[in-house]
């Protein structure tokens, strides 16, 4: 069932890279120098074949725990605030030396989950990175891990890459980290074997993974499987791959990686990529009726109008993300806000209203 597929050698043409903190460091959790110098060496490979390339690394806390010794009774996220604050000094600095030895500028982008819920917000930073993308300046984005609180900090780098890749429409996003894909079973275990393609019919591979995180990472195999499932469907491939590996970025490019590789369905547009990843971060929440949850899931092209809303919660304003849910209280989709609750709260019920989702902005849930 889980047989390799030859891959072919990959259209590539806008690609976004994550660097995980087990690629970078080494087992002490003290930075790995060349490893970070080879994977510069490769992003120039790619960049060289006119490779548009994006670079989400971790690293800055283990820079920062590198050059700052804190009381063990410091509070821990204290203590990453500090790390990552000097850290992120040093990794931004490592990256520029050895990309302008490569001839390659860099600009850093430091962002939160919050950059990602205002779609204002998401669209300056989505024309920032692709005006440096223009100029062929490599964007090297990191979470703002100085000013992020608990409750809107992304899951992990994988979740930040995943949204980046959606925002900037890539058609490439390759998750380094230090085992060789998602397996079978436990990698160290030798029953287990490395899944090398995953399709829209391969069966939920949540139960072969452990829910073990890394050692300086906060993230863990569950969610690069779910950002790479979540990515797939949104029509970009996806590859899982040992950052740890030579040339493991050429092997990508030519198709000879040992890794595991999504296979990606058919691309949607850009804001309906926008509000894939949106769960997260709506301001309010509609309950539909059924003629009106017929009217989303029909072949016909339809926006949610207000004649077919039973209630409503949050304050939202118009361009917010509201979740929709039908009158069982099931989770059915989302949507951008073409006005706010004030205006809704006149229009509900009413017909020959303007849509409170326009189709362009609707996201249904069975898209995955």
């Amino acid at each position: 069932m889980y047989q390799s597929h030859n891959q072919s050698t990959l259209p590539l043409q806008t690609c976004v890279i994550k660097i995980g903190s087990n690629v970078v460091t080494q087992e002490d959790g003290m930075p790995d120098f060349s490893r970070i110098k080879s994977l510069c060496t490769q992003v120039s490979f790619l960049k060289n074949k006119g490779i548009k390339v994006v670079l989400v690394t971790s690293g800055a806390v283990a820079f920062g725990r590198k050059n700052i010794l804190l009381p063990e009774k410091t509070n821990p996220v204290l203590k990453k605030q500090i790390w990552a604050a000097n850290g992120q000094i040093a990794l931004i600095h490592t990256y520029q030396q050895l990309f302008s030895e490569l001839g390659h500028s860099i600009a850093q982008i430091l962002v939160t989950k919050e950059d990602f819920r205002d779609r204002k917000h998401y669209l300056n930073m989505k024309n920032c990175i692709e005006g440096l993308l223009s100029q062929s300046i490599i964007p090297v984005i990191n979470e703002n891990d100085t000013v992020a609180i608990t409750e809107l900090m992304f899951t992990d780098n994988d979740e930040l890459a995943s949204l980046t890749a959606a925002m900037i429409n890539a058609d490439t996003l390759i998750l380094l980290t230090n085992v060789n894909g998602i397996y079978t079973g436990p990698p160290e275990l030798q029953d287990s074997k490395l899944i090398q393609h995953v399709d829209q019919q391969t069966q939920d591979l949540s139960s072969f993974i452990q829910a073990s995180k890394s050692s300086f990472g906060r993230g863990g195999m569950l969610t690069k499987l779910n950002m790479a499932k979540k990515s797939a469907n949104l029509g970009i491939s996806v590859f899982i791959a040992n950052g740890k590996r030579e040339a493991i970025l050429n092997d990508i490019l030519n198709g000879s990686a040992i890794c595991t590789q999504f296979e990606p369905s058919q691309v949607k547009q850009s804001p309906k990529k926008w509000l894939a990843h949106g769960e997260q971060y709506y301001k309010g929440e509609i309950r539909i009726n059924e003629g009106a949850k017929n009217a989303l899931f029909s072949n016909k092209i339809s926006s949610l109008l207000p004649v077919g809303v039973i209630s409503y919660s949050g304050d939202f304003e118009k361009g917010d993300i509201l979740r929709i849910i039908d009158e069982r209280g099931n989770r059915i989709g989302l949507g951008r806000a073409e006005y706010g609750i004030k205006a809704l709260i006149e229009k509900t019920g009413q017909k020959k209203q303007k849509p409170i989702i326009h189709y362009d902005y609707l996201y249904l849930f069975t898209h995955e």
